[in-house]
């Protein structure tokens, strides 16, 4: 994902390593354990009242992350055209039987501590370590593989792949009893996708009209059926207009046309504010106060660590094995590395904590552990070392603003 050349480097910077987003995960932590009323009438307060949806985790969690997930889409859009590292299609099976083994993992290696430890008060809450938080993943993945290493276009597809099964596991098992699921909603959904296909078969090339008339619908559906509307651009980003590999998208400024087609529009306009926006993401859900360390705890963070990284290396190599291919330029210690760094859960799997138990201090405990999942950052970083996995960024040493390849950073 290619920084805008308008862009000072100092603010280049702050994106290329995703500051805002660790400010707001830090400033979170340190409200959270000084001063936690303030924390939570900061993040869930409104000025319309305290029924009011109208609050700052509303705001980042519903409709900021959209925006995100649309970024996301259309890298995955970008890598499934040809040349890109998902294309031909079939290239796309061997990342998704990975998110398979990126929930089996995690669900087994979970219920294996609650029968080693005979716990049974803790297994509920299996569905804690089965998502990934993309916004932390892709930090690391792009400090460890760089910009346009085809493990960034896998881990990025297996995660967003990873997350919609993690809010479906959340609708379904861990069902809010005061708005059940709604799933004739989902027509809406449906609807949204056939209107950005008229839109893509009349070429409107603003994408605007895309984001307005499906991707409002789309998040509609979404927020009507009771499941978590964060995904509502995923199925309308792909029919936005794109040029294709050989087309010299990828080359975009020495082509003299500056991000011509629909998709790269979107992603420059909306680059910058995303990018900046994840602090309020992060200080709206990393907000965790320090409690005692239980069953919970062990239970979320070996699922995340070992239970993921296994499950994902697992199927994937299996299926690599049987004819699924990985991605061309991944091996045996790309996909390592990449099982490591999805086992980033954090704020994903707080969030599932908190609707998965009603014991405060169960909560707290399986939110230990999610917290202690951000120690795969350190060591995702001495792996790279270790398999001397070489970066490919494809770009200057003084953060070229503008990528040549699809499966850069998100």
């Amino acid at each position: 994902m290619s920084h805008h050349p308008s862009v000072p480097r100092p603010i280049a910077i702050l994106q290329e390593f995703s500051i805002p987003l660790i400010a707001g995960v830090v400033s979170a932590l340190v409200l959270a354990n000084v001063a936690p009323h303030f924390y939570h009438a900061l993040t869930h307060g409104s000025p319309f009242g305290a029924d009011s949806h109208l609050n700052l985790h509303f705001l980042m969690n519903d409709l900021f992350m959209a925006l995100f997930f649309g970024l996301a889409a259309k890298e995955i859009t970008e890598a499934c055209l040809p040349g890109g590292a998902l294309n031909p299609p079939k290239k796309a099976i061997n990342p998704l039987l990975g998110t398979v083994g990126g929930v089996v993992g995690p669900v087994a290696v979970y219920f294996a501590w609650v029968a080693f430890t005979g716990d049974s008060t803790i297994a509920g809450g299996w569905g804690i370590p089965t998502a990934t938080d993309i916004a932390l993943a892709w930090l690391v993945a792009r400090m460890v593989f760089g910009g346009s290493h085809p493990a960034v276009s896998f881990l990025l597809l297996l995660a967003v792949a990873d997350d919609g099964i993690g809010l479906g596991i959340i609708a379904i098992f861990y069902p809010d009893p005061a708005h059940p699921v709604q799933p004739m909603f989902l027509a809406l959904v449906a609807a949204a996708a056939a209107i950005a296909y008229v839109l893509r078969k009349k070429n409107v090339q603003s994408f605007w009209p895309y984001l307005l008339v499906p991707g409002v619908l789309s998040w509609s559906g979404l927020f009507l059926a009771h499941l978590h509307p964060a995904l509502a651009l995923v199925p309308v980003v792909p029919f936005m207009p794109n040029m294709g590999h050989d087309d010299g998208l990828y080359a975009e400024e020495s082509s003299g046309k500056k991000y011509v087609d629909t998709l790269n529009r979107f992603e420059h306009f909306f680059k910058l504010p995303v990018d900046f926006g994840l602090f309020g993401f992060g200080l709206a859900n990393a907000g965790v106060q320090f409690s005692n360390v239980g069953n919970a705890t062990v239970a979320v963070l070996l699922a995340l660590v070992v239970g993921k990284t296994l499950g994902i290396f697992g199927f994937s190599y299996v299926a690599h094995l049987v004819g699924f291919s990985l991605p061309e330029g991944m091996n045996a210690r790309s996909l390592l590395i990449a099982g490591l760094t999805a086992a980033l859960g954090l704020t994903v799997a707080l969030f599932v904590a908190g609707v998965a138990f009603t014991d405060p201090a169960l909560v707290g405990a399986a939110k230990m552990g999610a917290l202690f999942s951000a120690a795969v950052a350190p060591a995702v970083l001495i792996l790279g070392r270790v398999l001397k996995v070489k970066p490919r960024t494809g770009e200057s040493e003084d953060l070229a603003p503008v990528r040549s390849h699809a499966t850069a950073d998100l």
